[in-house]
């Protein structure tokens, strides 16, 4: 599984992407962004406030209750909002 931080998410977490093999448990963004958050304080502090992280799976936006898999990527990013008018 591929994970991907943009923006903030990255400084925070320490990295840009990263290859991970959660356990088997593991089966949906929510399962595992908690167990992003037990494997270091970088992740901890990354996830801390999820009011402020987007996520997507395979390029495409999803929810927290979205399944995951060996083989997906996975960005988390901050909200995206539009240019100037």
């Amino acid at each position: 599984m591929k994970i991907v931080y943009f923006a903030w998410l990255k400084e925070k977490a320490g990295r840009g992407e990263v290859q991970v093999s959660p356990p088997a448990d593991v089966s949906d963004v929510a399962a595992l962004i908690a167990w992003l958050k037990l494997q270091d304080a970088g992740h901890a502090s990354a996830f801390a406030d999820m009011s402020a992280v987007r996520v997507a799976v395979n390029q495409e936006y999803v929810k927290l209750d979205h399944p995951v898999a060996a083989g997906d990527e996975i960005a988390f990013f901050p909200p995206v909002t539009g240019g100037r008018c």
